[in-house]
């Protein structure tokens, strides 16, 4: 609607095609080290229970060039994504816990409730996905299940394959420096995968910077770079609801795909 056409109209000048992260080719060696080294890779992940961060998005999806400031609350399965505004009124509320998500569109007074959490993420953002894998992803822990095949490319990269063409890739500066995930591939058909994410500028063993780009770039090319993270705080449950004005109109997950990135607007 119209919040969501004021925040993709505010992208026009957001630059795009940040280019993927380089990734080992060739055969490799088996990597008998690939456990420990995805220990010390997601160790700092795992320990993440609750997550608060400002999220600055760039990028675009489904040929919507998109920029957007989001203040995010995770204490899985809930997760809260504002879209902030320079001034006056956020142009989204969005709240979820588990697969039931609401959306506020507060400048239009629109509202959309128990919407499927992952469809109604992929309206607004093109990429399908749920506030708990949102939150795995975000802090470099959403990894394919049941890896395999373990390979070493040198004493800098390590890869483990999971299913329907997933692989997860870790990297380290230098053989003393510690493992983190550089790269993971989400499985898609055919054996292939379907969209990456790539992880950057670690602090703490958390990436700051995020580039999430799906196999048809068309779908969604989206660059987060987090800022003012905090993990282990303490996050009431009034803050995964929102309160819907009387006066809201409904909007219905067709209407707003329609309105949103992955709409023909």
């Amino acid at each position: 609607m119209r919040a969501l056409a004021l925040a993709l109209a505010a992208a026009a000048s957001v630059a795009c095609g940040v280019p993927l992260a380089k990734l080992p080719e060739g055969p490799g060696v088996t990597a008998p080290d690939i456990a420990a080294a995805m220990v010390e890779a997601f160790r700092g992940c795992n320990a993440v229970k609750t997550l608060t961060a400002e999220i600055g998005v760039s990028g675009s999806a489904g040929g919507h060039r998109l920029r957007a400031r989001l203040l995010a609350g995770f204490a899985a399965p809930s997760a809260r994504l504002e879209a902030v505004a320079p001034v006056g009124a956020p142009f989204f509320i969005f709240v979820a816990t588990g697969t039931d998500a609401t959306l506020l569109l507060p400048r239009d007074d629109r509202a959309l409730e128990h919407g499927r959490s992952d469809a109604v993420l992929e309206a607004i953002a093109g990429v399908r996905i749920g506030p708990s894998e949102l939150l795995r992803t975000l802090t470099g822990c959403a990894m394919p299940d049941r890896l395999t095949n373990p390979l070493a490319f040198g004493d800098t990269w390590r890869t483990g394959a999971g299913e329907g063409g997933g692989k997860v890739y870790l990297h380290r500066e230098s053989p003393s420096a510690p493992w983190t995930v550089a790269t993971v591939l989400h499985s898609g058909d055919a054996l292939q995968w379907d969209w990456r994410a790539d992880y950057s500028d670690f602090h703490q063993g958390l990436p700051y910077r995020i580039h999430l780009v799906s196999r048809d770039t068309r779908r969604f090319d989206l660059q987060l770079t987090l800022s003012q993270v905090e993990t282990g705080v303490l996050l009431a449950s009034n803050v995964f609801r929102v309160q819907i004005p009387a006066s809201a109109v409904p909007i219905t997950l067709e209407e707003l795909r329609r309105s949103g990135p992955l709409g023909s607007k």
